[in-house]
């Protein structure tokens, strides 16, 4: 095997035993996460209230050795409570900029839907570009700078729909479900001593297994994965098939393209693998894709669901051999 994906194959074993410390089951949440991080990109953690969305988090940045920085989505939070502000300093005579929370490594945006658009907006070049501009100054953001935005999906009461150009961002939609009940069954055993997840956490029974420069080694190692030309064709024809699906009123662009390569060779490289197959593919356009489409109307009256349409796409594709 190739050292580099050797290197990276340990190193991720090593981040998975930190976690599972902390985390109980949610490993596809676990392996979604760490192909977003991996990939350098972002990812929309969807679940109900309890599930450890916001523990999955913060347990990640303190194992891959990472800053960390939580804002909570409010109706009445502005831009620059995400990015700082200039404030003028009466001893100096001078301007001083207080940095956001968005200066940090991992960025939980804890109910993000909560906060209107122009709020929302104060994200975008810092997750397309990682700079932010304050005052016609432009900051550089860590190399590991990645948003994990969380939303509640049953709740519409006070919530604000993610504007496309903001969903687009993400690179994957991660859905965290209920635990087993052997899992849950552990979780509540846990919390009757001193051995629940959150004290764990809190005790630093988690350790940082590999600092910011080996999460940027590893990432490189990634390049050694191979993708053959005909895995890239069918990416490219699976993506431009939402645009012509009959369900669909806006398929999905090129960024989508770019993540579902992205993805399918993390998720490869995450199973021991050298290679891509269509099998990677498969198993990642559902979280790259179902952000990104917008069904017709007609289609939603129909009771039509975006997994439901994403996996005919995958049906009529034919799949290289």
């Amino acid at each position: 095997m190739n050292e580099r994906l050797a290197f990276f194959h340990s190193s991720v074993a090593r981040v998975r035993s930190e976690v599972a410390k902390v985390i109980i089951g949610q490993e596809e949440a676990v392996n979604y996460s760490l192909i977003v991080i991996l990939t350098g990109q972002h990812a929309l953690i969807e679940g109900v209230p309890g599930i450890a969305k916001t523990l999955l988090v913060r347990t990640l940045s303190r194992t891959l050795g990472c800053d960390f920085a939580r804002i909570q989505f409010t109706p009445d939070l502005m831009p620059a409570d995400i990015t700082g502000t200039n404030i003028f300093n009466l001893q100096r005579n001078e301007f001083t900029l207080v940095r956001g929370p968005v200066f940090t490594g991992f960025l939980l945006a804890d109910e993000i839907n909560r906060a209107p658009a122009k709020t929302q907006s104060a994200l975008l070049q810092a997750m397309q570009e990682r700079l932010v501009t304050i005052d016609r100054e432009t900051y550089s953001l860590p190399e590991t700078f990645t948003v994990f935005a969380t939303q509640n999906p049953i709740e519409f009461e006070g919530t604000y729909p993610l504007p496309e150009a903001q969903k687009d961002r993400f690179m994957l939609k991660i859905s965290m479900t209920w635990p087993g009940r052997d899992e849950e069954r552990l979780l509540a055993d846990r919390m009757l001593g001193e051995d629940s997840p959150e004290s764990s956490l809190a005790r630093g029974d988690v350790q940082a297994v590999l600092s910011e420069p080996e999460v940027l080694a590893i990432r490189s190692a990634l390049r050694n994965v191979l993708v053959k030309p005909e895995l890239l064709d069918y990416i490219v024809d699976v993506v431009r098939r939402t645009r012509a699906d009959e369900s669909v009123l806006v398929g999905a662009g090129p960024r989508a393209t770019q993540a579902l390569l992205l993805a399918s060779r993390a998720f490869a490289a995450l199973d021991g693998r050298e290679f891509v197959t269509p099998d990677d593919v498969r198993a990642m356009s559902a979280p790259t894709l179902e952000h990104r489409l917008i069904l017709r109307p007609e289609s939603e009256i129909e009771g039509v669901r975006v997994l439901e349409v994403i996996q005919r796409i995958l049906n009529e594709v034919p799949v290289p051999r």
